[in-house]
């Protein structure tokens, strides 16, 4: 039997599971699990609040790269690079930055702004998950493989030079592609492994340049391999934890509280593996967290939207989240 996948509603699935993510995430981020659970029961938030529900920083920075890869005449660097650059700077000084933003990102974006090449604009020892909370828009991207990784790597590396914000962005986007292929949610952990094995020493000097020539990195693909190395030893967490039974507790426990880029995607992907049956019980558990709820559970939405497309989610919610007319125009390329 052959089946038909519809990539249209899974791009907006898992487009508009990233902002219902958010939202969210955000009034639980800076309290304890205790804390989260006496206000909204032990499943956590499931219904969004607020006419609209308001979204972070998260959802902001990733509608600014969705923008830039719709407005770039090509997709290369040179296309692409100003549109981000010009986009993250816009973002950064729009009085709607208003949600407790990441510093790496303010402190990149005032280099950016300074015009500053970003190489050097860039904050080249954070692997903060702002590397990867607004990736999603490239991994719902029909481009060939090289370009799929340079525009991962390329929109983080503009504010996380680490290279570990770099490998788990292009890690988050390869989630999202391979969901929205039809890869299956329990399988996705395995596939991510093959992917950070086959790309462990492959430096992309296109679209990178040299933002590998720093204090301790000897050649380029001794630099990347270091990020690729950090993302498959909390992949192997993951499958640790997914072996065992799920006692239904906080799984920063067991993936880290997804502060940095790489637990941030373990953490997501367990809540979305876990709960691949229940789109908005993933949502919940990921807002359910000691850690960076609303990253995390922003990157969860993401994953479900794009394995099961917006089936996945209350029907209401699509108007009644901050952005909609943004998230239902983009969600259409």
């Amino acid at each position: 039997m052959v089946v038909v996948i519809d990539t249209t509603a899974r791009r907006a699935g898992s487009l508009y599971g990233l902002a219902y993510g958010d939202a969210l995430g955000k009034p639980t981020e800076f309290l304890t699990v205790d804390e989260i659970v006496r206000r909204y029961g032990p499943g956590g938030p499931r219904a969004l609040t607020g006419d609209p529900a308001l979204v972070t920083d998260d959802t902001q920075m990733a509608l600014a790269v969705a923008w830039a890869l719709r407005d770039a005449p090509t997709l290369t660097p040179e296309a692409v690079e100003p549109l981000l650059r010009r986009r993250f700077v816009d973002w950064s000084v729009s009085p709607e930055n208003d949600r407790a933003p990441g510093m790496t990102c303010l402190r990149a974006c005032d280099g950016l702004a300074r015009g500053l090449r970003w190489q050097e604009a860039t904050q080249a020892g954070s692997k903060g998950c702002g590397a990867n909370m607004r990736v999603t828009p490239v991994g719902l991207l029909d481009v060939d493989d090289d370009t799929f990784a340079g525009l991962a790597q390329l929109q983080a590396g503009l504010t996380h030079g680490h290279p570990t914000g770099l490998a788990a962005s292009e890690l988050t986007a390869y989630a999202v592609r391979a969901l929205r292929a039809g890869v299956p949610l329990a399988e996705l952990p395995d596939e991510l492994v093959g992917h950070a094995r086959r790309q462990r020493r492959v430096y992309r000097h296109d679209w990178l340049g040299d933002l590998w020539q720093r204090p301790g990195a000897t050649d380029p693909a001794e630099f990347i391999a270091r990020g690729w190395d950090e993302c498959l030893a909390v992949l192997a967490r993951l499958t640790r934890a997914l072996a065992g039974p799920d006692d239904g507790g906080d799984p920063c426990r067991l993936t880290g509280e997804g502060w940095i880029a790489e637990e941030a995607l373990a953490t997501a992907l367990f809540c979305a593996v876990r709960h691949a049956d229940d789109p908005v019980a993933g949502l919940a558990r990921g807002a359910t967290t000691a850690g960076d709820s609303d990253s995390i559970a922003a990157l969860a939405g993401a994953f479900l939207g794009a394995a099961h497309g917006m089936a996945a989610w209350p029907a209401d919610w699509a108007t009644r989240i901050e952005y909609a007319d943004q998230l239902a125009l983009l969600s259409t390329r």
